[in-house]
């Protein structure tokens, strides 16, 4: 077999589109796919987890020609189309690495621009560090603590940059003065900011919740907005709209100074719990019921800084309720 001269003509070296290898249309990607070995299965299970998209060997490099025909071609197992990456696997075994390693070579002589890696097992997580989950192993963070990612990193940029696109059309030619509810609206709120285009000052309110004989009894401001807002276009964001209770006082006090407008944007929402109506003009994700942490939102200040929205396990609040309910012998209540 002659090996590829460099450089061999451009339409030599066109990918060919692959076969579909879906068996069914329905359930979870990694169970729509045939793949040839149950190490590619595990390595889709994998991505699916962690809302990574991926397609399966969707194209081949031709490698090597004999004259103007093709004799060898290189189909690497993966495409990661958020991170424009193909993977192919391997194991430790040297008579398969070796082969991999000489088509790797011959691909990124003749393909400079494709972006490929040769991944053992234990690459794993180094892949994903790069595709931005590294924060898993932050200190009393455990995965078997989370249940399912709802919403990953590139859906999270993406949605921000279009509220953004959104907010920056509907202010043009306004001012705004944009003010967080802290805490978890932090991350939310950073990311945003910096995708309008409009002028804007930011300021900050932080709310006290307690139990309160009545709902709009349950929540205080404490701490106020520095800045005046009267007769100011004013631009709310919250990190979740539940019940609609602490919006609702919320957007009934900054009303009484007077601002020109005030709407209100919130990375997620949940309408099936609402009990009160109350504006949204813009929206982020709407969520199920579930619990969910990360992006600024947390859990006892806990799992703030996690890169991706997830559900956490209803074992680990259930465990810190029944504690409270049933403290060991001796302890103080």
């Amino acid at each position: 077999m002659a090996s590829a001269p460099v450089p061999v003509p451009e339409k030599w070296r066109r990918p060919v589109r692959q076969r579909s290898r879906l068996i069914r249309r329905t359930g979870p990607p990694h169970s729509r796919v045939q793949f040839a070995h149950p190490s590619e299965h595990e390595f889709a299970r994998f991505l699916d987890y962690y809302r990574i998209r991926w397609s399966y060997e969707p194209v081949s490099f031709p490698i090597a020609w004999e004259g103007a025909r093709v004799a060898e071609m290189f189909t690497p197992d993966f495409y990661l189309p958020e991170h424009d990456l193909y993977i192919e696997l391997t194991t430790m075994k040297q008579s398969l690495v070796t082969p991999k390693n000489r088509k790797l070579r011959l691909l990124q002589e003749l393909y400079p621009d494709v972006n490929v890696r040769l991944l053992y097992r234990k690459d794993y997580h180094q892949l994903l560090a790069k595709a931005g989950y590294g924060a898993l192993d932050v200190q009393h963070l455990r995965k078997e603590d989370i249940g399912e990612i709802l919403i990953s990193p590139v859906e999270l940029e993406t949605r921000v940059r279009a509220l953004a696109r959104k907010i920056s059309r509907d202010y043009r030619g306004r001012s705004i003065v944009v003010v967080g509810v802290l805490k978890g609206v932090t991350f939310f709120l950073a990311d945003l900011a910096r995708q309008i285009k409009a002028p804007f000052v930011i300021d900050y309110l932080d709310l006290r919740r307690y139990a309160g004989a009545q709902p709009r009894e349950r929540v205080r401001i404490a701490r106020d907005v520095d800045y005046p807002i009267e007769g100011r276009h004013v631009l709310l964001v919250e990190d979740i709209v539940n019940t609609g209770l602490t919006m609702d006082y919320v957007l009934s006090r900054l009303r009484e100074r007077s601002p020109a407008s005030i709407e209100v944007v919130t990375l997620l929402d949940r309408p099936l719990r609402r009990l009160v109506r109350v504006p949204v003009q813009y929206v982020g994700f709407q969520i199920p019921n579930d619990y969910v942490v990360g992006y600024g939102l947390d859990y006892r200040e806990l799992y703030r800084n996690l890169p991706f929205i997830c559900v956490l396990k209803p074992r680990v609040y259930e465990l810190d309720a029944a504690a409270l309910m049933n403290p060991p012998a001796g302890a103080s209540t």
